[in-house]
């Protein structure tokens, strides 16, 4: 995620800017404001993901407090480097003590306290731990905003190399997270589920969304990241083993909408090189269906389920 870089007022207005042209850039949208007296390259916001947009609010926060606050839940996800789901792009999550006086617009503040440990350094800005974010995240979050988070966290731990996963190192750091999660008297229930379903072999938020879909349809757990001989010394990694229905599966991240129809993001020859003949490979050598679904189809349950029929795979009664 490259950051996204942030202009004080005062800056702007030294190298020859003036309050009018400031206030005229943002209403034509060359420049974005970030926060008061901060902002960004109009274009550059508009590029950048919802993740490096969320960090580059809690950096203007962070720049224009007095006292550095400490970024949380899906805030801190954000700093952390990890993947969202459907995230609050207009407001950044801090935890303050009780104590700590006054609010700010466009802040959620969260009352606690923290320990030491608990709070780390990432790019500049204070933020809670991997372990507390988690924490946080799960006891408050939708179950697939949680999950997302949780999956991307054992992700970036867990997760050395293709078909590989620390599953004793994974569990050590659920229970660590749990241990967090009980300090506090509200959510541990729902932690509790999230942590549970948590694997860090999905390798992405539409992933890891798409596995909860499969769980509402019906599928038991899915076998993740599956290893299939490919040919000659090739491996090849599908990211949902459907036992129960003899399937494959896989989500494709650069299927989306756009004005109205399905697309994909790559061009033809891409998709040609890159997945037909490894998707005809797999159905052939396995003699299972194989389905490929992206964005549109895991709005809903339903959305997934019907994309699966069309491909003749039906969830277990």
């Amino acid at each position: 995620m490259t950051p996204l870089t942030l202009h004080r007022r005062e800056y702007l207005l030294a190298g020859g800017g003036s309050t009018r042209r400031l206030a005229t850039a943002v209403r034509a949208g060359t420049l974005v404001r970030v926060r008061s007296g901060v902002y960004a390259d109009g274009a550059a916001w508009e590029a950048a993901a919802p993740e490096a947009r969320i960090v580059a609010r809690s950096r203007a926060l962070a720049l224009t407090s007095a006292l550095p606050p400490v970024v949380s839940h899906e805030s801190a996800a954000a700093a952390h480097g990890l993947g969202l789901f459907r995230p609050d792009e207009a407001r950044v999550h801090i935890i303050a003590p009780v104590e700590r006086p006054g609010a700010a617009s466009a802040v959620v503040r969260h009352r606690g306290d923290l320990p030491d440990d608990e709070v780390v350094e990432v790019g500049g800005l204070r933020v809670t731990s991997l372990a507390r974010t988690v924490a946080d995240v799960a006891r408050t979050a939708t179950f697939e905003q949680a999950v997302v988070i949780a999956d991307a966290a054992l992700r970036a731990q867990f997760v050395p190399g293709p078909g590989v996963y620390d599953a004793d190192g994974a569990e050590e750091f659920r229970q660590t997270v749990f241990g967090i999660v009980r300090r506090s008297a509200h959510g541990q229930s729902r932690a509790k589920r999230v942590l549970a379903f948590a694997d860090g072999r999905a390798q992405l938020p539409g992933e890891s969304v798409s596995r909860v879909r499969l769980r509402q349809l019906g599928f038991r757990s899915p076998e993740l990241q599956t290893p299939i001989p490919g040919p000659g010394m090739t491996m090849y990694y599908v990211d949902f083993g459907l036992e129960d229905a003899q399937a494959w599966g896989e989500f494709d991240g650069a299927i989306k909408y756009i004005g109205g129809r399905i697309v994909d993001g790559r061009s033809g020859a891409q998709i040609f090189d890159d997945e037909k003949r490894r998707e005809d490979w797999i159905r052939g050598t396995t003699q299972r269906p194989f389905a490929r679904w992206g964005w549109p189809h895991i709005g809903t349950t339903i959305d997934l389920g019907n994309r699966l029929a069309a491909f003749g795979i039906v969830a277990p009664r």
